[in-house]
């Protein structure tokens, strides 16, 4: 008996598993039966308590159930013990989802449709749970998008890089001082308690939507491992980071990063056809931020593990994260100076 076949019997079902999807993190399959259904195998080192994200995501599901009946939330199947997550003989834990059918996802906004739809589609998960009680929720990773945080990691990767590498990345360095003031501009918006701590997705990619297969509208969101407490500026913020521009941070010929008006309006106008009830007068002050901090925040990680000798992003080549931050302080100019 295969792995695959051994934890689909935990789950009392039979099918031909086939790679599904481009994600990095987990290893992803269809399984395809008398019903299909998607199957995964989570990684373990990247979220060291799984378990922490079955908790927070039967929370929401059982919230939205008594709320929002009609909302489509994809929530885990359990085995026959009752668990959620089942774990091999090598100890990674699987979870598996009923396959939601006509569906498809994109890795590249092309369109204003695509970025209204995919930003309506992340605004109606955090308005509909408006109003769970956020305290229940456990962060599944510390202080994810905490920015002063990830300035601290930067200064401290900085403090211990080989001369030559640092030397290398001389000039990203100097763009990381340069944009420092973000990071105050942050601790005063988290302290002065303008902002609500919500249940956010925190993972606003635009692959981590499912868009309806005749209709092209959102049909829900997915990728639920960062479902936790936060910011909506967490939210909104990756959207413009990984919206606005019609390349991906992978390119490296930064004249073709570019900040698009018409799809930054579009996303704008998606969320806030959710969220304009939800967030508060002050949360509104917040939306010019929320593209900057989020880009800086990536910058600074990519940059910082360039520093360090690349010990957490995959690589294919060894300037690979440092040309990733290259091309994201390169977007947070741009969107400096579009957005106020």
């Amino acid at each position: 008996m295969t792995n695959h076949e051994k934890i689909l019997a935990h789950f009392g079902i039979k099918g031909v598993c086939s790679p599904l999807g481009s994600g990095h993190i987990h290893k992803t399959f269809k399984v395809t039966g008398k019903k299909n259904f998607v199957l995964q195998r989570v990684n373990k080192n990247v979220f060291t308590q799984p378990e922490i994200i079955a908790s927070n995501n039967r929370l929401a599901f059982q919230f939205l159930k008594e709320r929002h009946p009609d909302y489509l939330f994809p929530q885990t199947l359990s085995d026959k013990n009752g668990n959620d997550l089942p774990y091999d003989d090598e100890g990674y834990p699987w979870r598996i989802f009923p396959m939601i059918e006509n569906t498809s996802t994109i890795d590249e906004v092309t369109s204003e449709q695509e970025a209204f739809e995919a930003a309506k589609g992340f605004g109606s998960l955090t308005k509909n749970l408006n109003g769970v009680d956020a305290s229940l929720f456990k962060p599944t990773l510390d202080r994810f998008h905490d920015l002063a945080w990830r300035y601290e990691q930067f200064e401290d990767a900085l403090q211990k890089a080989k001369p030559e590498v640092a030397i290398q990345a001389e000039q990203e360095i100097e763009q990381a001082k340069s944009f420092e003031y973000l990071v105050e501009e942050y601790n005063q918006l988290i302290n002065s308690g303008r902002l609500v701590l919500r249940v956010m997705h925190n993972d606003t990619k635009v692959n981590n939507i499912l868009f309806d297969a005749q209709s092209r509208k959102a049909a829900c969101a997915i990728d639920l491992d960062t479902l936790m407490p936060g910011y909506f500026i967490y939210d909104l913020g990756d959207m413009v980071r990984t919206f606005v521009s019609p390349v991906t941070e992978e390119e490296k010929d930064i004249s073709k990063v570019l900040f698009r008006k018409n799809i930054y309006s579009a996303l704008l106008q998606g969320y806030l056809s959710e969220m304009e009830r939800v967030l508060t007068a002050e949360e509104k002050k917040s939306i010019p931020f929320a593209g900057k901090m989020m880009t800086y925040i990536m910058a600074l990680r990519m940059l910082a593990d360039f520093l360090r000798g690349n010990t957490y992003y995959h690589i294919t080549y060894p300037e690979q994260n440092l040309v990733r931050a290259k091309n994201q302080f390169r977007l947070l100019e741009l969107i400096c100076s579009n957005v106020s």
